[in-house]
């Protein structure tokens, strides 16, 4: 198996869903949510492609980073690579439903734990697909993340309980799902927090809360503030909110006001390990992908995913031996250059 295949037998399962496209930048797919693209115009996801396509690498090949370390330190969880899978459910719906929701988790949780990371499980209006989650992580002895909607406070707390006891790394809550549709249609309610509302649900539990969803220096000082031990700078992959900043636009702005004092984690457009170079230049500790994860377990279930997580890698793995990087602490704003 190798990762044309691997992008032809998605491309076959996914069909009438999400076309695979050799660059997977939202164009085509644009205003199809429910599915695989970006909201309305889809102005949004194609934003996150395209200010990532305008952050160029220095090269430079005169220095010492010959074997760069690329491992990361996640909430005391040692990985290979600073690249964690995105949560994701909504198989069925999403996506074409070629895989089962189980078959779906199942292949993210373990394609990366076999490639030397984790993956996050995610919510949403069915409880049975975060149910099917918890199972997928409780067979790994927890060594993944819990993320769940932005539903009443009750609901929430009573979902966290149950990460606790699967024993998961850490929860969060994508609260950038507050204005999801395919919530909407399924008759869930979600919604913004308040601080008070977050600082409820971070005190009901011991494990690191992590806050996703976050697009300005403001709101990255709020999570410091109820308590977040980490954020994800992420605009729900474009999803719900036409028009909207790109995430590598408004990363640094956010990583300089809370770096210190919380772990910075993106989404949004990255394709590929220079992507990932790209977003700890620009501010990030760490990234989480999403659609290639998708890509890889409709193409070869968790060895699919294993072969899309090793390829990305592996790019990153040779930008940070082009540009001088010996681990990634090295990554700075000194080794790019920004043309918007």
């Amino acid at each position: 198996m190798n990762l044309k295949e691997v992008k032809n037998v998605a491309r076959e399962k996914m069909k009438g869903y999400c076309r695979v496209c050799p660059v997977c930048n939202g164009i085509a797919c644009a205003g199809e949510v429910p599915g695989m693209g970006g909201s309305l115009t889809g102005s949004s996801f194609k934003s996150n492609v395209e200010d990532l396509s305008k952050v160029k690498l220095k090269l430079k090949t005169i220095h010492n980073a010959k074997n760069p370390d690329l491992t990361f330190d996640f909430f005391n969880t040692k990985l290979d690579i600073p690249i964690i899978a995105a949560p994701i459910t909504g198989s069925a719906f999403n996506m074409g439903g070629a895989l089962t929701e189980e078959e779906y988790i199942d292949s993210a949780v373990n394609g990366s734990l076999d490639a030397g990371t984790i993956a996050m499980i995610g919510d949403s209006a069915d409880p049975t697909l975060y149910e099917s989650g918890l199972e997928a992580l409780k067979k790994v002895n927890g060594k993944g993340v819990a993320i769940l909607k932005p539903k009443e406070n009750e609901v929430v707390i009573e979902s966290i309980k149950k990460a606790e006891e699967t024993k998961t790394i850490a929860v969060g809550m994508d609260i950038d799902g507050a204005g999801l549709i395919t919530m909407a249609l399924k008759g869930t309610p979600v919604g913004p927090k308040t601080v008070e509302e977050l600082k409820e649900i971070i005190s009901s539990t011991n494990l690191p809360f992590i806050l996703k969803g976050v697009m300005t220096k403001e709101e990255a000082l709020l999570a410091v503030e109820v308590g977040a031990k980490a954020i994800v700078v992420s605009n729900h992959g474009g999803r719900i909110l036409d028009h909207c900043q790109s995430t590598a636009k408004v990363l640094p702005e956010i990583s300089k006001s809370v770096k210190g004092k919380i772990m910075v984690l993106v989404d949004g457009g990255i394709r590929s390990g220079v992507d990932v170079f790209k977003m700890i230049a620009l501010g990030a500790d760490a990234v989480l992908v999403g659609r290639p994860i998708i890509f890889g377990a409709f193409g070869g279930y968790k060895e699919g995913v294993s072969l899309i997580i090793e390829d990305m890698k592996n790019q990153l793995l040779q930008a940070m031996i082009l540009t001088g990087a010996k681990d990634l602490s090295s990554i700075d704003e000194s080794m790019i250059s920004i043309e918007w």
